[in-house]
């Protein structure tokens, strides 16, 4: 078996599932920058129940998303995501019929019910080899960066043209564009399996809650999302009733924000990994996010003040979200991965819904400028924390296919694995047939590492079978 490179149905299975990831996640993110604005004249609306709204989704996709995944091994991965598909529409149509606050919170709700992250991930792990899985996950991750961006630009455009009501109707039509791609796009597996890399396992969670360098991290994506949803339930507000800027023109400064931060953050990523400065980076980058945060709080009445601020929030958020999920696979173990992402994906979402909550609490009974000091106050702790976590090691995941093996097979192979060049860590699970392995990426010896691999006939039936099938086609 050649793995050198992607099959055409690994990269079609990997393009099309990020695009269910970027469509469901455009319909959840293009009311942030608008909702404050323009759910004040809804029946019932306060700031807090506002913030409520805007942050719901995350307590129920926390509460799902696991759940979930875990009924796809029973049921099927495509089930799941149809269904979570649906429950995403019917909310998304729930809160565009809703005229009341209370409406839309439920809809909101129901949007977050329908969690199929960890059902997507299982599918791209059916649908990719172990050498090659990385790569996939890596596509669908910038999808859900790109989708993002995209919305904060789109919803205020989205709202001048259709109003709040309309984008919920927009984000419907999202749901059932992201089941057309699952039907007619997304392969089908010839067989499921569980996948360790990609997928909770219940009996770890103990020793993965356990590790303090790995909680660091899970805290830091709470506190991340936690600033990210009161930041926007504020920002909005004060652009417009402080600063006096016309909310048909938000999505300008959203616009130059995002693309200059994403331009600026490509050095610092680079010097992250490539010259191994990853926790100074890391660091200063929650600095800078205190920064932008309480200089939001002094610099309201002014759009410059706030678009420099926003520049600074968008930098550092950028390079914390693309360092947090590197920093996870580098300090869990190799065989704990899956399990390790599971908790941190959960605590992202907590964090948007107690952002939620928090903001429009603070924002009702104190001002904005609370809100944002609120902020800086959650990184400055995080500041603290980050500071004191171990170094990371430059360390990257790797799998090999190594087929059926006993037990005493697997040991004897996970000893021959360790010996190769740039081998830092190796757990073989006979039951899955794969080889978990932690790697120096600059000192690893891949020739060496694919020749433990079985053939490709008898360990990816299912990947090979859907590429003759797509060659048949052609």
């Amino acid at each position: 078996m050649n793995n050198s490179g992607m099959t055409p149905t690994e990269r079609r299975s990997a393009f099309s599932l990020a695009g269910i990831f970027s469509t469901r996640m455009l319909g959840l993110f293009m009311i942030l920058p608008v909702f404050a604005l323009y759910s004040e004249h809804l029946a019932g609306a306060t700031p807090f129940l506002i913030g409520l709204a805007m942050g719901i989704y995350g307590l129920t996709q926390a509460i799902f998303q696991i759940p979930f995944g875990m009924l796809s091994d029973r049921i099927g991965r495509k089930p799941v995501i149809y269904g979570g598909l649906a429950i995403f529409a019917l909310g998304s149509v729930v809160a565009a019929m809703s005229d009341s606050i209370t409406g839309i919170i439920i809809g909101r709700a129901l949007q977050g019910a329908g969690a199929i992250a960890a059902a997507i991930m299982a599918l791209a792990a059916d649908l990719t080899r172990e050498e090659h899985r990385l790569k996939a996950m890596a596509v669908m991750g910038m999808s859900i960066g790109v989708s993002f961006s995209i919305a904060l630009i789109m919803g205020p455009i989205v709202n001048s043209w259709f109003g709040l009501h309309g984008i919920f109707w927009m984000t419907a039509v999202l749901a059932l564009v992201g089941m057309a791609i699952l039907a007619l796009i997304v392969p089908t597996p010839v067989v499921s399996r569980f996948h360790r890399d990609a997928e909770p396992v219940p009996a770890q969670f103990k020793n993965v809650l356990g590790d303090s360098q790995l909680l660091r991290l899970d805290f830091g994506i709470f506190v991340l999302h936690m600033i990210l949803t009161a930041t926007f339930v504020a920002v909005p507000l004060a652009l417009r009733d402080q600063a006096g800027l016309g909310s048909e023109e938000h999505w300008m400064v959203y616009l130059f924000v995002l693309v200059v931060s994403f331009i600026a953050m490509v050095p610092f990523i680079i010097i992250a990994e490539k010259k191994r400065k990853m926790k100074q980076i890391f660091v200063a980058a929650i600095a800078l996010l205190m920064v932008a945060v309480l200089s939001m709080s002094q610099m309201s009445n002014s759009v410059a003040g706030i678009v420099l601020a926003l520049l600074a929030f968008f930098l550092a958020f950028n390079i914390l979200e693309a360092s947090l999920p590197s920093l996870v696979a580098k300090i869990a173990p190799a065989d704990k991965k899956g399990t390790a992402m599971g908790v941190y994906t959960s605590s992202q979402f907590m964090g948007a819904f107690v952002g939620g909550v928090s903001g429009g609490w603070l924002y009702q009974h104190m001002s904005g400028d609370a809100v944002f000091m609120f902020c800086g106050l959650l990184a400055s702790i995080w500041l603290i924390l980050a500071g004191t976590m171990k170094t990371p090691r430059h360390l990257g995941s790797f799998m090999i296919n190594v087929g059926q093996v006993d037990e005493i097979q697997a040991k004897l192979l996970g000893g021959e694995i360790a010996k190769v060049a740039g081998v830092v860590e190796v757990t073989v699970i006979p039951e899955d047939g794969v080889a978990y392995l932690k790697i120096d990426s600059q000192l690893v010896d891949e020739e060496a590492l694919e020749a433990f691999s079985v053939s490709g006939d008898e360990s990816n039936s299912e990947v090979e079978s859907s590429a003759a099938a797509d060659k048949a086609l052609v």
